[in-house]
């Protein structure tokens, strides 16, 4: 196949080299906008494997609703980290689709948890930051082997090379306070025990300057800002690329998505009849019957029939 072959490459034609067990050899073999091309091509194929089977299961659990209902309701910072998913699955097939492969998108399902894992271990490597955060043994005793301060140590380090965005205050304390909450601590004063837990933690760490220059301020210094916008499309593939980050959202699909998130939430303990309301008017936010008496009917009803 001549070069300029590789820019008529589509979806199918990514499949059929894939059944011959050819689609990582041409992957190395393509260069400039061949390899763009043939990569958008694996992209197209991934995006609804990757967000059906990994990137709804995480938002349901991070309890963004309205996020996992399909990708082009996800914010900034859940669209960033489905991006770098994204890219760590193509960048597997890429590696790795060297055998005959029947199908692509069953292969790609199979290995979801590996390629992922492995691309952020490989985007935290690149960072300088630990790929698996742990507290050292000095830091532990520095921190009086106190549990919640290495608890707020690792998630120091968990996030300084994690591919979460920068903010004006540089650490999460509220997302973090609010973790706290979650696990039963007051919430007039959970932000408040983080931001000091923070600090003791901090000063702990810079006992040793060059090893708190290493694991905590280089991998912040890799960050981007949450200021920054980010794209609504991955920036290799362009806005004007064949094909976009959206897909079928069909009301059994959204049913499907309230459904797991009343459920998790009851089993929390929160109180069924303002789950229900607040999950439908967010999962369903752009239907006009959402904040209708009807609403959680129509959702029982999609839900029975999918």
């Amino acid at each position: 196949m001549a070069e300029n072959d590789f820019f008529r490459t589509v979806p199918d034609e990514v499949r059929q080299l894939a059944s011959r067990g050819e689609l990582a050899v041409r992957a190395a073999l393509a260069r400039g906008d061949a390899r763009r091309c043939l990569r958008a091509s694996v992209f197209e194929i991934a995006q609804p494997v990757v967000f059906r089977n990994l990137t709804r299961r995480l938002e349901l659990k991070r309890g963004h609703d309205r996020c996992a209902v399909a990708v082009r309701h996800l914010d900034d910072r859940c669209l960033d980290r489905f991006h770098d998913d994204m890219e760590a699955v193509v960048d597997d097939v890429f590696r790795n689709a060297r055998i005959p492969i029947i199908s692509l998108e069953g292969w790609i399902h199979s290995r979801l948890s590996h390629s992922t894992v492995d691309g952020y271990r490989r985007r935290r490597s690149e960072r300088g930051a630990l790929q698996r955060p742990r507290v050292p043994r000095w830091l532990a005793a520095e921190l009086d082997e106190d549990p919640t301060l290495i608890a707020q140590a690792v998630d120091i380090l968990e996030f300084a090379g994690s591919d979460i965005a920068m903010g004006p205050g540089i650490w999460p304390t509220e997302q973090w306070a609010e973790y706290r909450v979650a696990r039963g601590s007051d919430p007039a004063t959970a932000q408040q025990l983080v931001e000091d837990a923070t600090e003791v933690v901090l000063t702990a760490m810079r006992v040793r300057p060059k090893w708190y220059v290493d694991y905590v301020e280089r991998p912040l210094g890799h960050k981007r800002l949450l200021s920054v916008p980010l794209p609504r499309f991955s920036s290799e593939y362009g806005a004007d690329s064949a094909f976009r980050l959206e897909e079928a959202d069909p009301l059994e699909e959204r049913a499907a998505v309230a459904m797991a998130a009343i459920d998790r939430r009851i089993a929390d303990g929160e109180a069924p009849e303002a789950v229900v309301v607040e999950v439908v008017s967010s999962v369903f936010h752009d239907e006009p019957w959402a904040d209708g008496p009807a609403a959680v009917g129509r959702v029982l009803a999609a839900a029975a029939a999918r």
